[in-house]
């Protein structure tokens, strides 16, 4: 650490101090590179960071180098560069020229005003000599005021010129697009510029001002005589002093009406009424706090024509013969106010004090309301219309936003993929409609029934589905009460009528037999009867083909024998298709009994060509 002497000692020992002060011993840095040169500067602070007082140029020397100027000891001498250049919208940026003025207009459709005086403010703006006329926005003036010219250059004459500043002075017309202004002012700063700008400016003007807007600033000279009622009086006493009365508004006799309850506020300040709304929890209404904003309500008005507008009046005391007044309100009356008509039943303990100290009335029994029970109105389910599920579309009926009944869960997942198969036949007068065949499908886990009709070739009806995955009303069933068709209603030959057409059950399913026995139970007995007995002589013929004994006299060897025999013989025969023979024979089968005459299977033969040889047919 090093030390300095003090001010005035020589730099000996003894004679220099330590500054307990510095923290900072470093050198400055000198060296650095500008441009990706190496140079080097003087220093100007010394070790610590105290600043140095050598090689360093005075004030007086400073300047000196910034005024004198090099000369060349040979060659010209150059000379100096010229100012720099300034841009004018640089030079007069922000700077406009103001100038008051005003145009006279003509009002032809008038008899109280002949011509209109409007007052305009024209600027110039000094960095692209443009100009706007923009007219103060006077309230309830009903003209379109504001910018009258926008900004932009506005031409002079027919010849291309336009305004310049040098065209502008107080006392003088200014025609801009066939409206002439009179410049009668302008502001501090347009005349500072004019005047150094060597223009002689005119002496300013007064303002012309609007006649008919000066019209109807002058008070109305109105001669009333002082009233003895001294209303600070009033307001000093009463001030803060509010009577509150409960009333219920009546307005059951019209649509959707009801009994609502308000509030009314007397102010004895003002004599003012106010009739606030009683809002409820989940009431419905949205939550308007004030019915009758607070004012003076009229009582009796002055008789009047009947043509007279009342609608647009603005109410005073001259259309007014009475107002309401503290006297006009009592517990147990009604009070009409703007034509809807109040039952005040109670009122609070300081209209209570006040009616009793001011008028004498010491009647204040509370009126008992009672509300009129609601009409109930039956609900009325609308005819069935055909859309959708019965259930699902009576949802509509009770909730605007419906939601999906409800479903048998546990039912759903029992009966998960158990179907009942039947086969039905159309009842039609039609002979070629009672020859199709369809199959009837019973879901069990909705109760669901659908049809289907499998394709025959060469019929000329297409087959496939006839009947969507839907449940089926019984006939004679209402929308209150529905029924539906169920296994126990699908019997061998009974008729279910599908939407206007007529079924009768022909056949079923092995699965619905087994089914029904597994769950006899749930079924009628006739149900489960009739199926039994429509499958008697299939299982007989199975238990048969199943056993070695012998059937009509024949074994079962030779049966195999024979249907070996008639095999080889149709083999022999390439042209025959065995498709339209099993076809044929089912379509000569109408009453699907299983068993043909031998004359009609010989004439069916015939038919198709089919060779019978007299022995096999015989053994058939």
């Amino acid at each position: 650490m090093s030390s300095e002497p003090g001010p005035g000692l020589p730099f000996l020992p003894g004679c220099a101090f330590r500054d307990p002060m510095k923290t900072s011993f470093h050198r400055s840095q000198t060296l650095g590179y500008k441009n990706g040169f190496a140079f080097s500067r003087l220093p100007t602070v010394g070790i610590g960071g105290e600043r140095l007082y050598v090689n360093q140029l005075s004030q007086a020397e400073l300047d000196e180098l910034s005024n004198t100027r090099p000369t060349l000891t040979y060659g010209q001498a150059k000379q100096a560069p010229p100012s720099g250049f300034i841009p004018a919208h640089v030079a007069f940026d922000k700077k406009i020229l103001k100038f008051d003025a005003y145009f006279q207009e003509d009002v032809p459709l008038s008899t109280e005003e002949h011509y209109r005086i409007r007052q305009v403010g024209i600027y110039y703006y000094l960095e692209d000599d443009s100009i706007s006329v923009i007219e103060p926005v006077v309230q309830n003036s009903g003209l379109p005021q504001g910018k009258l010219i926008r900004r932009h250059r506005v031409p002079k004459n027919d010849h291309g010129d336009h305004y310049h500043w040098k065209d502008l002075n107080r006392g003088m017309n200014i025609t801009m697009y066939g409206r002439t202004y009179r410049i009668v002012d302008c502001d501090p700063f347009t005349q500072v510029f004019l005047e150094s700008q060597g223009i002689e400016l005119n002496p300013p003007e007064k303002m012309v001002f609007d006649p008919y807007t000066e019209l109807r600033r002058m008070p109305l000279r109105m001669y009333i005589t002082p009233s003895d009622f001294d209303q600070l009086k009033q307001f000093l006493t009463y001030d803060k002093q509010v009577l509150r009365f409960y009333a219920m508004w009546d307005d059951t006799d019209s649509m959707f009406g009801e009994n609502r309850p308000y509030i009314i506020h007397y102010y004895l300040a003002d004599d003012t009424v106010e009739v606030r709304e009683v809002h409820k929890h989940n009431d419905g209404r949205d939550p308007f706090p004030v019915m009758i904003k607070r004012q003076r309500l009229p009582k009796t008005f002055v008789d009047k024509k009947k043509t007279f507008p009342s609608c647009v009046l603005e109410i005073s005391d001259q259309e007014v013969l009475e107002w309401y007044t503290a006297k006009d309100f009592a517990v147990g009356k009604s009070t009409t106010l703007l034509g809807r008509t109040f039952f005040i039943y109670d009122c609070d303990e300081f209209t209570r004090n006040f009616y009793r100290d001011k008028f004498g009335i010491t009647d204040f029994q509370p009126v008992e309301i009672k509300k009129k029970p609601p009409e109930q109105v039956p609900q009325v389910i609308p005819p069935y219309n055909g859309y959708g599920f019965l259930e699902d579309s009576l949802q509509n009926c009770f909730s605007l936003l419906p939601k999906p009944p409800r479903k048998d869960i546990i039912k759903m997942l029992e009966n998960d993929h158990k179907v009942l198969r039947y086969q039905v036949a159309l009842e039609s007068p039609d002979p070629e409609d009672r020859k199709r065949r369809f199959i009837l499908s019973y879901f069990l886990s909705d109760d669901m029934i659908s049809i289907y009709e499998p394709p025959v070739r060469n019929s000329g009806i297409i087959g496939g589905k006839y009947l969507g995955k839907t449940r089926v009303a019984k006939p004679g069933s209402t929308t209150e009460n529905p029924t539906y068709y169920g296994p126990s209603d699908l019997t061998i030959g009974s008729t279910i009528e599908v939407f206007g057409h007529r079924f009768v059950v022909t056949d079923a399913d092995e699965y619905v037999l087994n089914y029904m026995e597994s769950n006899a139970k749930s079924f009628l007995a006739a149900t489960l009867q009739s199926l039994r007995d429509h499958f008697h002589p299939r299982q007989v013929v199975k238990e048969t083909a199943k056993s070695n004994v012998p059937a009509l006299g024949t074994s079962k060897q030779e049966l195999d024998e024979l249907i070996v025999q008639v095999q080889e013989e149709l083999k022999l025969h390439t042209y025959l298709d065995n498709k339209n023979i099993r076809e044929a024979l089912l379509r000569c089968d109408k009453d699907d009994s299983g068993v043909l005459d031998k004359a009609k299977f010989l004439s069916v033969c015939d038919s198709l060509s089919v060779p019978t040889n007299a022995v096999l047919v015989n053994k058939v």
